[in-house]
């Protein structure tokens, strides 16, 4: 064989960063290195499976898939070995020297400085294999892709100082061998009984044995070659009974598959039987991972056929709302030959996936029935997700909007939400709409003038302040058989709520004020579309309504953001005639003087609204003049 050079290559930089985290880290739980080495291993056995399902020679002489551990505590070393798919000489480079991942800046972002909780965050972006230097001064690694000739072999070797080595070499096996060159203070990791424990803890789910050297009884009954024994179950996990699998187990293949080192908040395991027949293992993560807003960001399930791994990220199987659900699937009823685009096109998947995104939302909602803190922390990091839900799945809504929680006027502070079951259990006497008010910020809305009249009346308002929330309710528009109404869109009719007598004395009161309306729509002709007396306000002079089918502010912002033009319109304005502000422009004979009051009210009543004023200078020269005349 001609023999390349060996070649030396510097990290990539996301990496030299990663790696000066991991062997500085004081990690407090660093046995996970090997979870990590382990399920990559079990990856590269399922990617060689997956593409053995046409290249059956890629098998070679060797079928039967495994993962071996060695050690050597003299020479405190610790190997694992595997013979799956194995990498070529430009896959070692991409996959050891980069983070080719989305996100990457994203996570070094999130880098604290805090070592033991920044090492929370390994895993999260597909680093698990640089986890081994947070044990080893050295790491190489030997590998050959399956299916190529011996002589394609690789060695790549790093200490983990910002550069790696790379050559040729010869190598009979497919896969990979990685030995890890303990530090001292690591020791404990070349050690039978300890990988063994290891193993069982972190480990036992894996569905291929993993093999350590069998104990010798004695010292002389070593022998020149070890003899193999499993540590492992080696079965799939998800194809036990429910009954005998322990929750802790439950946990680690969680951990296993999404590569996330925090306990998930819940889990659902079924097995179906009849038409369709399937098994599925869900689980709902306790926190979003940083790509969770990403479009290209890898999603969905890992699909198996008849236990043979077929794909990693099978998006078809639960809508885009859901994406943050990780899990296995595993059919009976898919061809083998089954290819992303047979996926979208075979019926069985509708089926499935229908009933696995109903399964989803039950296991939502017995979270938030049961399990108000956990239910808590996940609205908190997906919330925003579910709420892309009733746009997306027509069939659903009324489930997915059981689901939602919002502030409101009612609870104590911005972190307190409330259901709409919990809201419409709350409702005053006639009430018969769910009403809501959208703003940036909660203390923008929960001060916001629209709200006085439903203060005074003991009504509670939904406070919505998310960037998707005026989306969403142009889509969700009742729940439970009743209507959500803006309060701050349209001309506010409470219905029931309104005694006849307030109603005959609003009528009076507008036409009382008609002489004072058509002044102001005069002087705001280019600021307002409409001009009222209002029925919202209790304590404020003026307010800002928006019309009935004109887009609102949250809307506007978001289209402005990506770069599209909103559509013209202007705002309703309305006066409160009982307020002493509004009498005094009455009373104003200067039709300047009125001009300028009235510019300055409606400048107030933007501000309140959350608007930015067109002409900042203008308001606040008015605004001084106002005050220079007071204090003469």
């Amino acid at each position: 064989m001609e023999c390349a050079q060996k070649e030396t290559l510097g990290f990539q930089t996301e990496v030299k960063q990663l790696l000066h985290l991991m062997i500085h880290s004081l990690y407090s739980n660093q046995e996970i290195f090997l979870r990590e080495l382990i399920s990559n291993a079990s990856d590269a056995a399922d990617k060689l499976r997956f593409e053995a399902l046409a290249k059956p020679e890629l098998l070679e002489e060797s079928p039967q898939l495994k993962i071996r551990l060695s050690f050597d505590s003299a020479a405190r070393t610790l190997t694992i070995e595997d013979n799956g798919i194995g990498m070529s000489r430009e896959e070692v480079i991409a996959n050891l020297g980069t983070i080719a991942k989305s996100g990457t800046s994203d996570f070094l972002k999130q880098l604290s400085g805090d070592q033991k909780k920044d090492a929370h965050l390994i895993g999260q972006f597909g680093v698990g294999f640089y986890s081994a230097f947070i044990v080893a001064d050295e790491v190489s690694v030997e590998t050959r892709r399956a299916g190529a000739s011996a002589d394609s072999g690789v060695r790549w070797v790093s200490k983990g100082e910002g550069e790696f080595t790379i050559e040729a070499i010869e190598r009979a096996e497919r896969g990979t061998r990685i030995t890890l060159h303990l530090k001292e203070a690591c020791a404990e990791y070349a050690d039978g009984w300890r990988l063994r424990n290891l193993i069982k803890k972190y480990s036992d789910h894996i569905a291929l044995p993993i093999e350590l050297p069998k104990e010798a009884s004695g010292e002389d009954d070593k022998p020149a070659e070890p003899e193999w024994e499993t540590a492992n179950r080696a079965s799939a996990l998800w194809t036990r009974a429910r009954t005998e699998v322990k929750d802790e187990e439950y946990g680690e293949f969680y951990k296993h598959i999404a590569h996330d080192f925090e306990d998930p908040l819940a889990w659902s395991h079924n097995k179906v039987e009849g038409k369709l027949e399937y098994t599925s293992l869900l689980y709902v993560p306790g926190r979003a991972p940083f790509d969770l807003y990403h479009r290209e960001a890898p999603k969905g399930l890992k699909l198996y056929v008849q236990r043979v791994f077929i794909m990693d990220q099978a998006e078809q199987f639960l809508p885009l709302y859901l994406r943050f659900i990780k899990g296995v699937v595993d059919s009976n009823d898919l061809s083998l030959n089954v290819s992303r685009e047979i996926l979208q096109k075979d019926p069985n998947i509708d089926a499935m996936r229908g009933a696995l995104t109903k399964r989803v939302l039950d296991m939502l909602e017995k979270l938030a029935k049961n399990d108000g803190e956990k239910y808590a922390k996940f609205w908190k990091a997906f919330g925003s997700v579910i709420k892309e839900g009733p746009a997306e799945d027509f069939a659903n809504k009324e489930k997915i909007a059981g689901l939602l929680r919002f502030a409101s006027t009612h609870a104590g502070n911005a972190e307190e939400t409330v259901s709409l079951a919990d809201y419409i259990a709350r409702m005053v006497e006639g009430q018969d709409k769910l009403y809501y008010l959208t703003g940036e910020s909660y203390d923008q809305v929960k001060n916001s003038p629209h709200l006085e009249v439903f203060r005074k009346k003991g009504i509670e308002v939904l406070l919505l302040t998310d960037r998707i929330d005026e989306w969403l309710m142009s889509y969700l528009t009742e729940f439970d058989g009743k209507q959500f109404v803006d309060v701050a869109r349209g001309d506010l009719d409470l219905g029931a709520l309104d005694s006849e007598e307030d109603k005959k004395a609003q009528e009076e009161v507008s036409k009382a004020k008609e002489g004072l309306l058509e002044r102001l729509k005069k002087a705001l002709s280019e600021q307002v579309s409409e001009v009222r007396v209002s029925h919202r306000l209790t304590d404020s002079p003026a307010i800002l309504a928006i019309g009935e089918q004109d887009m609102g502010l949250q809307m506007r912002r978001i289209l402005e953001a990506s770069g599209q033009k909103a559509p013209e319109s202007k705002p309703i304005f309305e006066i409160n005639p009982a307020h002493p502000l509004v009498g005094k422009l009455e009373a104003e004979q200067g039709e300047q003087r009125f001009s300028d009051l009235a510019l300055v009210l409606f400048d107030q009543a933007a501000l309140a609204a959350g608007n930015s004023l067109k002409d900042p200078a203008a308001y606040v020269r008015r605004l001084n003049q106002l005050l220079v005349e007071l204090s003469a």
